[in-house]
């Protein structure tokens, strides 16, 4: 069995558009993402871009017996190293913009997140998140990861104001600083175009 690493690293060098990072996910900012998930009832969670699984591990250690824990990868290896490392995890093997197919509208409690954002074509940005959209609960929580070299430059910042477009409270963490390079996290609420349209459904004699 290959470690989390090795496999990381071999994804990171082949796959750099992919992987979109150079070192794993440090644990103090992997524990400041998870914390909106909910440790109590029997929530759904979603996480876009497990890699290798050490999100996963944390994102379990906080679900309640009752929880649905599913995760949405794109790389082939990625998917066949969690299969064989993190049995309990429910996989799909798909794009994130498809998210709609495979889990219905309104279920989801919390999704976490580690996709490259940066490196992810505008367009494809926006179909990733009105599928979040969509899929998230009105009270859930949708959070991820922003890169502090990213932030700065047109790419990060056109992003952070998609956000802004997509949802009606965006936070922005604390800078962990001890993460390969230092990053933050954004926590989105409300999603406005999805929380609209149900109104509207709702209100339709």
């Amino acid at each position: 069995m290959r470690s989390d690493l090795g496999v990381f690293l071999k994804a990171a060098v082949s796959r750099p558009l992919v992987i979109g990072a150079f070192a794993p996910t440090s644990e103090p900012l992997a524990a400041q993402l998870v914390e909106v998930v909910p440790k109590r009832g029997a929530p759904t969670v979603l996480e876009l871009g497990p890699g290798t699984g050490a999100i996963s591990e944390l994102i379990r250690s906080r679900l309640p017996a009752q929880a649905r824990f599913v995760a949405v990868e794109t790389d082939r290896a990625m998917v066949d190293h969690l299969a064989e490392t993190r049995p309990w995890l429910e996989v799909l093997h798909m794009d994130a913009a498809d998210l709609g197919s495979r889990i219905g509208e309104g279920e989801v409690d919390a999704v976490v997140s580690a996709l490259p954002w940066t490196l992810i074509p505008e367009r494809a940005q926006g179909r990733i998140l009105e599928a979040i959209s969509r899929v998230l609960a009105s009270g859930g929580s949708f959070t991820t990861i922003a890169y502090l070299t990213g932030t700065r430059f047109g790419p990060g910042r056109r992003f952070r104001g998609r956000l802004g477009a997509a949802f009606d409270e965006v936070l922005t963490t604390r800078t962990v600083w001890r993460n390969l390079p230092p990053a933050r996290t954004y926590v989105c609420r409300r999603p406005i175009a999805a929380t609209q349209q149900r109104g509207s459904r709702s209100g339709s004699p």
